[in-house]
C-alpha cells in the first residue's frame, strides 16, 4: 500500500505521528500568554501562526482542524476581555483568512509531495533497471557495491556495473558514461544490455569487448541521427563515449589464479590482499565509442599474441588469488577533492587500512572504507557520480541455498 504523500515529513515517535504537537503547543501558549498580559499588549492575533505551522508539517485535514481551532479560540479568548481591549473584527478576519490560506498552501504542498514521490518511484525503477539487484554471493563471486549519485534527487546517472555468469566464466563490467542526466543513463543501459548478452554467449573476452565497442558506435550514430531529425546538432551525439573495465574470471574446473582484463581508458583496478595493494595495468585503450581512432592493438593470452586493427584494447592476464579482492571505482572516487584541491589518495588509504587490519579485504568492508573515506575527503560534496565495486572469488553457493539479492546503496 502506498504511503500518503506527506507521511515522510510528519514528525514520528515509535511510528506514530506527533506532527500535531507543535501547532497545538503554540495554540495553547498564545492563549495562556494572552490571558496573562495587560489589555494594552494583546497577542491573541498571533494565533494566525498556528495553521501556518500546521501547513508545514501536518496534512490537509490536520491543517484545516487547526485553522478552525485557531478561529474558535480567537473568538472565545477575545470575547472574554472587556470591550475596550478586544481586537475585534479586523483581527478576526486576519485569523480566518490566514487559516484558509494555510489550508490551501498545505494542499499545494501535499500535491508537490505526491509528485516528488512519483518521480522518486520512477528514478528508483530506472536505477533498478540499469543497476539490477545482484545475488550475493553469485557465480562464484562475493561482491559489494555502493553507488553515490552526484544528483541526490536523480539517484542514478552514467555510472554502471554488472556481473554476468555464463558457460565461459563470470564476466564483470564497470564503466562511466561521459556526461550526466538521462542521456548518460540511456547510454549506460544500452551498454549493459549488450554486456549481459555477449558476456554469456561469447567465449572470447576480446569478442565481448568488440561487441561493446560496436554497440557504443551504434548508439552514438543513433543519437546523431536523432539530433539531426529533431533539428539539433548531430555532432553532439557523436561526442558521447564511456570508459569501462571488463574483467573475466575463468569458469569452474579450469586453471585459475588469474583474471583477464580489458581496460577502455578507465581507472585501473586495485587488487587488495593480505600482502598489500597493487595496481593493475593502466588503461592503454581508448574509451568505448572512440575505438575508430586507434590503429592496432595486441591481444595476449598466456604466451600467445594476436594483432588486429579493430581498435579494441589488449586483453591483459593478471594473477589474482582467492584471498585477493578486486576493487573497481569510477572517477568520482579518484577525482574527489578536499578544500585544498587535493585528490583522494585511494591507493594509500586502502593500503594503510589493510596493513592495519587485513580484514578490510572483505568486499563489503572495503567498499564501506572507500565510501566513507571519499565522503570525508570531499566533505560530502560529490562533483561526479561515484561507484565503488569490489569482487573476489568465493566458494560456490550450494544449489539449495537461496541467496538474497543485494542493492547498491544510494547516498
Amino acid at each position: 500500500m502506498r504511503r500518503h504523500a506527506d507521511t515522510p515529513y510528519r514528525l514520528r515517535v515509535r511510528g506514530r505521528s506527533v506532527a500535531w504537537i507543535p501547532p497545538l503547543l503554540l495554540l495553547l501558549g498564545i492563549t495562556v500568554v494572552d490571558r496573562n498580559t495587560s489589555g494594552e499588549f494583546r497577542i491573541i492575533s498571533w494565533i494566525v501562526l498556528v495553521p501556518g505551522i500546521a501547513a508545514a508539517i501536518c496534512g490537509v485535514r490536520g491543517t484545516a482542524v487547526f485553522a478552525g481551532l485557531a478561529l474558535i479560540t480567537y473568538v472565545e479568548v477575545d470575547a472574554s476581555w472587556p470591550h475596550q481591549y478586544q481586537t475585534g473584527i479586523p483581527d478576526f478576519i486576519l485569523v480566518a483568512v490566514g487559516g484558509v490560506l494555510a489550508t490551501l498552501a498545505c494542499a499545494v504542498r501535499v500535491r508537490g509531495d505526491l509528485r516528488m514521490l512519483h518521480m522518486r518511484d520512477i528514478a528508483e525503477t530506472t536505477r533498478r533497471t540499469v543497476l539490477r539487484p545482484l545475488p550475493t554471493p553469485w557465480a562464484g563471486l562475493d561482491h559489494a557495491a555502493v553507488y553515490l549519485a552526484a544528483d541526490s534527487e536523480a539517484r542514478v546517472g552514467g555510472d554502471f556495473y554488472d556481473i554476468q555468469p555464463g558457460p565461459h566464466g563470470t564476466r564483470v563490467l564497470l564503466g562511466d558514461v561521459q556526461g550526466k542526466g538521462l542521456p548518460a543513463v540511456e547510454t549506460a543501459a544500452a551498454l549493459l544490455g549488450t554486456f549481459r548478452e555477449s558476456a554469456y554467449h561469447e567465449a572470447s573476452l576480446s569478442v565481448v569487448a568488440e561487441r561493446l565497442e560496436v554497440r557504443m558506435g551504434r548508439h552514438r550514430q543513433y543519437l546523431a541521427d536523432l539530433g539531426e531529425a529533431l533539428g539539433g546538432d548531430p555532432a553532439r551525439g557523436m561526442e558521447r563515449f564511456a570508459t569501462a573495465v571488463l574483467v573475466a574470471f575463468p569458469p569452474p574446473g579450469s586453471p585459475g589464479g588469474h583474471v583477464d582484463v580489458v581496460n577502455f581508458g578507465h581507472e585501473p583496478p586495485l587488487v587488495a590482499g593480505p600482502d598489500g595493494v597493487r595496481l593493475l595495468p593502466p588503461g592503454a585503450g581508448l574509451p568505448l565509442g572512440l575505438g575508430a581512432l586507434a590503429t592496432t592493438t595486441t591481444t595476449t593470452t598466456n604466451t600467445t599474441a594476436e594483432t588486429n586493427t579493430t581498435g579494441i584494447p589488449p586483453v591483459h592476464r593478471v594473477p589474482l588469488t582467492p584471498d585477493e579482492t578486486l576493487l573497481l571505482v569510477t572517477d568520482g572516487v579518484t577525482e574527489a577533492r578536499d578544500g585544498d584541491g587535493v585528490f583522494f589518495p585511494l591507493h594509500e588509504r586502502v593500503a594503510l587500512a589493510i596493513a592495519t587490519d587485513p580484514g578490510f579485504t572483505d568486499p563489503r568492508l572495503l567498499v564501506e572504507l572507500v565510501r566513507d573515506g571519499t565522503l570525508r575527503h570531499c566533505g560530502g560534496h560529490l562533483a561526479d557520480d561515484t561507484t565503488i565495486f569490489a569482487v573476489r572469488l568465493t566458494r560456490p553457493v550450494h544449489p539449495t541455498h537461496r541467496a538474497q539479492p543485494t542493492h547498491p546503496s544510494p547516498q
